[in-house]
């Protein structure tokens, strides 16, 4: 008797599906016999289908067939309503994810709340998107067994080196002056440098050629993505910004260098295999980026093509260099010891910053059920030992905190009129446990239920403040 399938909704962009990639393989070694299906665009999954996992794919267009079956389980990674809809009206035993049944939208499943509680409010999460897709159904013990092959060695004998040039927002991506330059400066290192980029970046493409002056090869907007994964294999080394070609490098082994720039978080959607590099600009709001809110994008100042051009060089000759440039973080992408994605810095200094955001992991780690709470006091403790300033803050925030969670919780019990936003009262060094909190208080109707839950997170993060 076949079994019921299990259903993935992805409706988002091309990097989005690689990144959901490791769930599907995780969900077959679960699951041995069970079809794993998953709904996408069919622009993206077709092209991709021989580097994907074997999993059944269905256009978005064919939802009806959807409908007609009963599933074990429905995982939603989409934003879209119209994906939350359909999650909500599929026959399943559970659902994870957004759904819409009418007017009544819910989000199910711990991590996936935890996840929709990051907008405009990432700074200090520490979780990839690949590890989110997959924590409300596949056990930690399966991701921390799950090795990745290493990228690929470079070339010996003159490595050639790929420039994706484009991204979704210009703010993520350089301007065609200092790819010409970094053209320049890859070809004075003895490098051959191969320009990438899809139909939306041919005019870039044609501008960088004319800019540097010479002869190179340029592929922008002549490749399909059925030929991309070919023609970055050919390379040592694709420099990218943050986009879905360099998800597709990572995964079929090619080492990338991630210039991370703009409203992006590397610790989200950076390259999720280990061994890749990243490079971000050494600024206070560089942990994590929504949006943008200063006037300028100040962190494309510190990408210097020279900087990039050193790491690059270094990096297709097998020598990762030990200190980043000036004004520059370079990491590595590696692994944490519970399995999880993590990004390892090249410096001599873990700064306050990067504590308090594996602190932040920890904590949520311990309270939504990954391990016990062992973790997130050496984190803290960690954090009070080696950042006083950024502990006390967190401290001295916790009793305006309780008065604020108290206010909601007596109010709620009180009256039917919801509580005010907790994210918006609560003072900001708690701003990851109140983002939290809001969003489960809204997911739940300001139960009692959802307001006692959150009130003893916050009970729990005083408790460990206690103890150190």
């Amino acid at each position: 008797m076949t079994q019921d399938p299990i259903l993935i909704l992805q409706m988002q962009r091309m990097g989005d599906l690689i990144l959901s990639f490791p769930l599907m393989l995780w969900l077959q070694r679960l699951h041995p016999g069970r079809p794993v299906w998953v709904a996408a665009e069919r622009g993206f999954y077709e092209p991709l289908m021989p580097l994907s996992p074997g999993v059944t794919y269905f256009p978005w267009e064919g939802v009806h067939v959807l409908k007609r079956h009963r599933y074990k389980l429905v995982i939603n990674l989409s934003i879209r309503e119209r994906a939350a809809r359909l999650a909500g009206e599929l026959d399943a035993d559970a659902v994870l994810g957004p759904t819409m049944r009418g007017d009544l939208r819910r989000i199910n499943g711990p991590w996936q709340l935890y996840r929709a509680a990051l907008v405009r409010n990432n700074r200090h999460n520490r979780l990839h998107w690949a590890d989110l897709n997959a924590l409300d159904c596949v056990p930690l013990e399966r991701l921390r067994a799950t090795r990745f092959d290493p990228p690929r060695p470079p070339a010996k004998q003159k490595p050639q080196v790929g420039l994706f040039l484009g991204a979704s927002d210009p703010a993520k991506r350089p301007d065609a002056v200092f790819w010409a330059e970094l053209l320049r400066e890859l070809v004075r290192r003895d490098i051959r440098p191969v320009l990438f980029g899809g139909p939306a970046e041919k005019q870039l493409g044609r501008e960088t050629r004319e800019r540097f002056g010479k002869p190179v090869p340029d592929f922008c907007g002549r490749l399909p993505l059925s030929k991309l994964a070919k023609g970055l294999n050919a390379c040592s080394l694709l420099i990218t910004p943050d986009t879905g070609p360099m998800h597709l490098a990572a995964w079929t082994g090619c080492r990338t260098l991630n210039l991370s720039m703009g409203n992006v978080s590397p610790h989200e959607t950076g390259p999720y295999q280990p061994g890749h590099l990243v490079l971000r600009a050494d600024l206070p709001c560089s942990e994590g980026c929504w949006e943008c809110s200063r006037d300028r994008l100040d962190c494309h100042d510190a990408f210097t093509p020279e900087a990039v051009a050193f790491v690059a060089a270094r990096a297709v000759r097998g020598k990762d260099p030990n200190t980043p440039p000036d004004g520059l973080r370079l990491y590595t992408t590696q692994r944490d010891e519970a399995g999880l994605f993590c990004l390892h810095r090249f410096t001599d200094r873990i700064d306050p910053d990067e504590r308090l955001g594996t602190f932040w992991k920890t904590f949520f780690g311990w309270r939504l059920g990954l391990w016990d709470k062992s973790r997130a006091h050496a984190a803290l403790l960690a954090l009070a030992q080696n950042a006083p300033m950024v502990f006390e803050e967190l401290a001295s925030a916790l009793p305006r905190g309780v008065t604020v969670f108290s206010r909601a919780l007596a109010r709620g019990t009180q009256t039917a009129t919801p509580p005010v936003s907790l994210w918006e009262a609560a003072p900001q060094a708690l701003a990851p446990l109140s983002g939290l909190a809001d969003m489960d208080l809204q997911n739940r109707d300001f139960s009692r239920e959802a307001m006692t839950e959150q009130v003893g997170h916050l009970e729990a993060l005083g408790r460990l403040l206690a103890r150190c």
